[in-house]
């Protein structure tokens, strides 16, 4: 049930950032253990400007391409989990969208089950009142 937002630079062409996108739903599915036909993904590109991503941070530097993922989930995944997402999430996509692991980019937002909705106006894994 994770919903990602994928956030590219404008340049990139819809081809390219489908094929992003797709990388990231196969690591999830891969890794987090995520249904196939389980995707919400919200994707975006913007001007130059629109996005402000620091050109070196903590020893790694970004490019022109950088991009952010946004993935909110349920929590309760193990660290080592939410690594190797975070690992096969920089490599699938790098390879797709051409551009290096370090300018991907990943936050993980957890929260509980209950806060999600699927249709309907209905919690769907919320407890019965």
């Amino acid at each position: 049930m994770p919903f990602v937002r994928i956030d590219v630079p404008s340049h990139f062409t819809e081809s390219r950032l489908h094929a992003v996108a797709d990388a990231v739903h196969d690591s999830l599915v891969k890794t987090f253990n995520v249904p196939q036909d389980d995707r919400f993904q919200a994707l975006q590109r913007h001007a130059a400007g629109e996005v402000v991503i620091a050109p070196s941070y903590m020893g790694i530097s970004h490019g022109r391409n950088a991009i952010l993922v946004q993935i909110t989930c349920s929590e309760g995944r193990s660290v080592p989990v939410k690594k190797a997402l975070f690992a096969a999430i920089a490599q699938a996509v790098a390879a797709a969208g051409d551009l290096p692991p370090a300018d991907v980019i990943i936050n993980l937002v957890e929260t509980v089950k209950e806060n999600w909705s699927f249709g309907n106006g209905i919690a769907q894994y919320a407890a019965a009142d």
